[in-house]
């Protein structure tokens, strides 16, 4: 396989999105830590003001974290209506320059701009005409990565945030990948991470010791895809079209689990890293759906359908547990769980989230 060097992508990432839309509309929380969630109760943050990020607050920290992190922050309950709107408005800047924009969430995007409407040379022109244009007209700022593929521009438009610009060129992304830590890596989470630094590999550069074999070995489907990502090999087209029916997180197992009290706890972080996708695709289903894989491969899935689309977290965990304690009996012993939401409420929206398509990603252990 070889990298198409000739195409000119741009991940464009709104900075702190939701908080920073709430700070504009409202001059009394300029400057100030803010967090946009339910409160510091039962809430869940869904995005941290920079200023509050200094504190260590992160989205989907429960609301109770957050306080505690940072006693004088402030919770603005979300107006998603606004967010859409200028979610909107910025689309219609992408689409100035290409019709080839794969939104990934109401405030980022992949933009094709190899040949862009305004026969602009350099993606890096473009990246900067839209930055600016953006905070020109929403008031607000977004970063940007550029380069040949959408991997490499993703992790580039987060190197400089906020309101960063960050190129990574064909003759740079060899060095770059080689000394990107492995945590970095889009598809890492935090059990690979873990694996692969027990395994003492820390970097782009260890990853490349190993052959494709080898590391499909070691981590299955994902691990061949390790081995073109550490060489810069990402030719998975910027797709305007893809419609999202489902949003899932699943993990595998690094021992098998047997009965309910040892299950929980991994569920909850599950449930956790779940309500966080859903948030940030602001985008929640009818249909819940528990996935198991027993210590003897037998896929079990069970679902519970619900009359109203289901937003609220505490929610999901009860049907989660529900659905786990009504098959306890089907499984002596599990070494996947995962957790899909379906009958989506915003599959046919033209503002769907959708989320980067690696198929092979680890759902952020």
């Amino acid at each position: 396989m070889i990298p198409d060097y000739s195409r000119k992508i741009v991940h464009i990432d709104m900075d702190a999105f939701y908080a920073s839309v709430e700070q504009r509309d409202n001059p009394d929380l300029k400057g100030k830590p803010i967090a946009v969630g339910g409160g510091e109760n039962r809430g869940v943050t869904t995005t941290a003001s920079y200023e509050a990020r200094k504190f260590g607050v992160r989205s989907a920290m429960p609301g109770w974290k957050a306080k505690q992190l940072c006693p004088n922050i402030i919770f603005v309950k979300p107006r998603f209506d606004a967010y859409k709107r200028v979610s909107q408005k910025i689309r219609e800047i992408f689409s100035e320059y290409t019709d080839l924009i794969e939104p990934l969430s109401l405030d980022e995007a992949f933009l094709d701009v190899t040949c862009n409407k305004k026969d602009i040379q350099y993606g890096m022109e473009v990246a900067q005409q839209i930055m600016s244009r953006v905070k020109e007209e929403t008031e607000l700022t977004c970063s940007a990565g550029v380069s040949y593929c959408k991997f490499l521009a993703k992790i580039a438009s987060d190197v400089k945030k906020p309101n960063g610009l960050t190129v990574i060129t064909p003759q740079r992304a060899k060095s770059f990948l080689e000394t990107l830590e492995v945590k970095d890596f889009f598809g890492v989470g935090k059990v690979t991470a873990n694996k692969m630094e027990r395994m003492g590999i820390f970097t782009g550069a260890d990853i490349k010791q190993y052959s494709q074999l080898d590391l499909a070995q070691k981590f299955g489907k994902i691990g061949r895809h390790f081995y073109y990502l550490v060489r810069g090999i990402d030719n998975r087209p910027v797709n305007p079209n893809r419609v999202r029916k489902s949003l899932a997180v699943e993990r595998t197992l690094e021992t098998n689990l047997e009965g309910i009290d040892q299950i929980l706890p991994v569920l909850f972080r599950i449930i956790d890293t779940f309500y966080e996708r859903l948030l940030k695709a602001d985008n929640f289903g009818r249909t819940i759906t528990l996935k198991l894989k027993s210590s003897d491969f037998q896929i079990i899935t069970r679902s519970i359908t619900k009359d109203f689309f289901i937003r609220n977290k505490e929610e999901i965990r009860t049907t989660a547990i529900t659905l786990l304690e009504q098959n306890k009996d089907t499984f002596k012993s599990i070494r996947l769980i995962g957790l899909t939401a379906s009958n989506l409420e915003k599959e046919l929206d033209e503002l769907s989230s959708y989320q980067l398509s690696f198929e092979w990603e680890e759902n952020n252990d």
